[in-house]
């Protein structure tokens, strides 16, 4: 079997390759130059597109005695995932920027360009996990809890599953590193990286600020009282506390929340954190890691990549999905994705639209 091997230049896909060498499958790595000025991207060991990436990626792949590439999707990372990203932002939304990624490049350029070129399947080193049953594969999450991707996952498709290996699902970090100590590879303690790969500072307002410019705007009380100014609607995001540059206390002496967020008048609404309460949400777009669900069924809704899944139930109607919260959420944020799961199985997700807010 043939494996295209994404190397990101970490000890995750360094590991997850020399796992599928050892285990006799035929591996090729590739290395993702997502910008065609790699110096942009994050310097150091907290990104995964910076030129020391692509380097530790072709000494792994050395270690391993493997063929090695560099495959330039720069222009598609850039049309697929930063534009992306900026225009969400400009429309008033959250989005993930880790999630398009993976549905847009990884399992979508890298695999149609690897099945092309005859390769069987593409792995990589994220942690999840795909378990075989009778009825074909399935995406479930990684025993490492702390560590689990399914969240970024979820876009995959059934075909996508057919064709995707992630070889780390069934191990915690701790094992990873110390296996890769082992092996001799170089990344064994190499830093895990954070935030946004193509926001070389980590300032995401400030590079918003450089796509968009200024937009000053106002920021309103839910009551429609005028309590403060802001540079542009970008730099908010639904419960948001910290950073709102309110100028006087909330009459009620509560602290304040992003209620709201529009960019056409550009106003930001705060209120108090029981207003950020909701009961259910609309998603588009729905991606299904198998058939699609026919009827109404019982789920685990997740709603950011970080959190933890709540009890839910989920209608699907054509290409909406519409989410109910046996208790209500806070914070739920259009642009970001709901991922359903069942037990430790993703069935699928969708992009968060709107959301009803509870009447009190």
């Amino acid at each position: 079997m043939r494996v295209l091997a994404a190397m990101s230049g970490g000890v995750d896909s360094a590991v997850a390759a020399a796992r599928l060498v050892e285990a006799g499958y035929d591996v090729t790595g590739v290395h993702l130059a997502l910008s065609s000025n790699p110096q942009s991207f994050r310097s150091g060991a907290r990104g995964c597109c910076t030129i020391e990436d692509s380097r530790d990626a072709r000494r792994a792949a050395d270690v391993l005695g493997i063929p090695f590439y560099v495959w330039d999707l720069a222009e598609r990372f850039r049309a697929d995932v930063v534009d992306d990203f900026v225009a969400e932002y400009a429309a008033g939304r959250t989005p993930n920027p880790c999630l398009r990624c993976n549905e847009k490049i990884k399992f979508a350029a890298v695999l149609d360009r690897a099945l092309a070129l005859g390769f069987d399947a593409v792995a990589t080193g994220h942690y999840a996990r795909i378990v075989e049953t009778d009825g074909g594969r399935e995406l479930h999450r990684a025993v490492d809890q702390d560590k689990d991707q399914s969240y970024v996952l979820g876009v995959l498709t059934a075909e996508q599953l057919a064709h995707a290996l992630f070889p780390l699902g069934d191990t915690v970090k701790g094992e990873v590193r110390a296996e890769a100590e082992r092996r001799g590879l170089a990344v064994a303690r190499k830093p895990d990286s954070h935030d946004i790969c193509f926001i070389a500072d980590g300032d995401t307002a400030g590079f918003l600020r450089t796509q968009l410019g200024d937009a000053p705007g106002e920021v309103v009380d839910v009551d429609g009282e005028v309590v403060g100014e802001h540079d542009g609607t970008y730099g908010f995001t639904i419960g948001q506390r910290r950073g709102l540059r309110i100028g006087r206390p909330a009459p009620d002496g509560r602290p304040r929340y992003v209620l709201d967020i529009s960019p056409v008048d550009r106003q930001v609404t705060v209120g108090p954190r029981e207003a950020l309460a909701v009961e259910e949400l609309t998603g588009l777009n729905p991606r299904w890691c198998g058939p699609p669900p026919s009827t109404t069924l019982r789920c685990r809704a997740q709603l950011r990549a970080h959190g933890e899944p709540v009890e839910a139930s989920a209608e699907v109607r054509g290409d909406e999905v519409l989410v109910r919260f046996d208790t209500p959420q806070e914070g739920v944020a259009p642009g970001q994705a709901v991922v359903l799961y069942q037990g430790s199985r993703v069935i699928g997700s969708a992009t968060i639209d709107a959301t009803r807010q509870l009447v009190t």
